[in-house]
């Protein structure tokens, strides 16, 4: 069963039957036929606008309750054949990211001949190689795509100028036009006309609707409108780890391991009536302080068109702004100001809150429970696997290294442990710059890559029951040793992560996937390969693929083809044998 948790208006849509279009204290969401078709799947994430709210399963299905006129207000299933990882909502306009990278939305800034027929705005990008999408993000009425290859694109109203242009040049667009080239994450809001975008070296642009000081520019740049992505300057020192952005102000959220709290909020632009947390307007980056979580650590927030929620990690809801339709839940329908404790009902899953999640949309606000999942394994899989890059720098290190960072990665990307990347950061403290940026590159992105490995590990883990079971096992355990696989070749030992060799041999998915864990660790002599054969199977291992430097012989097919068949690698793809012929006779 689903855990939501609901307050606010409850109209334009009716998402609540038989309940007041004013619902201002939290409240159980439950589905209609909760137990029908898609809704009883976990729910993965919820997006929310002025007039649509979308629910995401699990399961890559998702439902929208539109603002129609049938009084039935039932929701409808969205229609897309691929399997969808993301959604997101703005006032006129809605986008669906799949997993294979394609973004699909709807809107009349998007569509005007059709806007409720959701198209591919993905394949109207003009650079081809740049059609594979990472992320979207909503503005109010515009959607910004950030692409595998760290472009943003924009698509839909330039009014304010926030897609980057000259409104009067440009003042929407129906094709995703390029915004900057190098950026690694975008922040806007579902309704709001500004935008931010953030590069690898951390320096954030901004652009669009300023008649507040929301851009953060300062005194000396009180344009109203900003149509040119300009540089942010003075913000506060550490990382930023998420912008949110209202109708007239923005929330930022900033990590700075050297101050405590580590994490603290900042907020700018405009407090009448919206949610600044502050008793004053303000063009600078202003700190908000409340005694209600000065001591604690925020791990999620969320800003509306003027309401701002805050979960903590002692599990409070924290909230301020306005209130008119009873959005921050305090039972009441009075504009809070200042920061303001809201009383839930008990969470069935209060343990452990950190996999809770809270959304602000236009008038209603969200609380709801979407733990990590390992149904989707292979997404992660092949976000970290067979990038060219990757192995590349990895086996310019030492073995040791190599195998570390890999298990570190696995950790971050399926447990989402953040502690690991101080780690991870240890290990590749000797490195190059150039190399360090290109590892934690890698980590962060979500580039989509290798249909054919993709295809291998969605079958491996479909064809056997046991494959939930056994990751957690293996990476969520606390003994380090049980997470790798010894190999030993001429009285040296080699460590494997056991997920790849899940993924590439049946003797060890048969070895790891058995209910016994006996021969969990056990040591493989390796002997009979030379060290060119070893080296060409470690790669292989690692990225499906042969250096490009390692010149083939017949004596080295012959040494990998009993590897091959002692492993029983035969029914990978691509296959190894394969890959060896092809690069021999060419």
């Amino acid at each position: 069963m689903n855990e939501i948790i609901f307050f606010g208006r409850n109209k334009y849509p009716i998402l609540i039957k038989n309940k007041p279009d004013k619902i201002t204290k939290p409240i159980q969401f439950k589905f209609e036929n909760e137990n029908e078709n898609e809704n009883e799947k976990q729910i993965k994430q919820i997006s929310t606008g002025k007039f649509s709210t979308i629910f995401l399963f699990k399961n890559g299905k998702a439902i929208e309750y539109l603002n129609e006129k049938d009084s039935n207000q039932n929701p409808e299933k969205i229609q897309i054949e691929e399997n969808i990882q993301k959604v997101t909502v703005g006032v006129q306009n809605e986008a669906i990211l799949t997993i294979k990278g394609n973004v699909f939305a709807k809107g009349k800034d998007i569509n005007t001949n059709n806007p409720k027929e959701f198209i591919n705005i993905s394949s109207l990008i003009e650079d081809t190689n740049d059609r594979i999408i990472q992320n979207i993000v909503s503005g109010a009425y515009s959607i910004y795509l950030l692409t595998s290859n760290q472009n943003a694109y924009g698509i839909g109203s330039n009014q304010y100028g926030q897609l980057g242009f000259d409104s009067e040049t440009l003042e929407e667009t129906e094709k995703p036009i390029l915004m900057m080239k190098n950026v690694s994450k975008i922040f806007s809001g579902n309704c709001s006309h500004f935008v931010f975008l953030l590069n690898s070296n951390q320096e954030l642009f901004g652009c669009g609707y300023n008649y507040s000081g929301q851009l953060g520019l300062g005194e000396s740049r009180k344009e109203l409108e900003i149509q040119k992505l300009t540089k942010i300057q003075n913000i506060p020192k550490g990382e930023i780890i998420d912008i949110q952005c209202g109708n007239s102000f923005l929330i930022m959220l900033i990590e700075n391991e050297d101050e405590n709290p580590k994490r603290k909020l900042y907020s700018c632009g405009h407090y009448d009536s919206n949610g600044l947390g502050q008793n004053k307007n303000t063009n600078e980056f202003t700190e908000i302080k409340s005694s209600l979580f000065e001591n604690d650590y925020i791990f999620d927030f969320s800003v509306g068109n003027g309401h701002t929620l805050i979960l903590t990690y002692n599990s409070k809801l924290i909230g301020f702004g306005i209130n008119y339709f009873g959005q921050l839940g305090t039972g009441d329908t009075y504009i809070q100001s200042i920061p303001i404790q809201i009383e839930l009902p008990k969470l069935r899953f209060n343990e452990d809150i950190s996999n809770y999640h809270v959304l602000c949309g236009y008038y209603r606000s969200f609380l709801y429970y979407s733990p990590p999942s390992f149904s989707n394994l292979e997404e992660d899989l092949i976000k970290i696997f067979e990038r060219k890059e990757f192995c590349d720098i990895s086996f310019k290190t030492e073995n040791e290294e190599i195998i570390e960072a890999h298990k570190l990665i696995l950790k971050y990307r399926l447990n989402q442990d953040e502690n690991q990347i101080e780690k991870l950061q240890e290990i590749i403290s000797k490195k190059s710059i150039k190399e360090s940026n290109q590892i934690f590159e890698m980590i962060y992105s979500n580039r989509i890559i290798n249909p054919k490995l993709y295809s291998e590990i969605k079958e491996i883990i479909n064809s056997n029951e046991k494959i939930e079971e056994t990751m957690k096992r293996i990476y969520l355990n606390e003994n380090e040793n049980e997470k790798d696989f010894i190999i030993e070749r001429k009285e040296k030992q080699y460590k494997f992560p056991k997920l790849i060799l899940i993924m590439r041999s049946e003797l060890y998915r048969g070895m790891f996937l058995s209910v016994t864990n006996d021969t969990s660790n056990k040591v493989t002599d390796y002997s009979e390969l030379s060290n060119k054969s070893f080296q060409i199977f470690e790669y292989w291992i690692y990225s499906n693929q042969i250096k490009n430097e390692i010149q083939i012989t017949q004596e080295i097919i012959d040494e990998i083809q009993i590897g091959i068949d002692y492993f029983q690698l035969n029914e990978t793809n691509p296959n190894l044998f394969d890959l060896l012929i092809n690069k021999f006779n060419n």
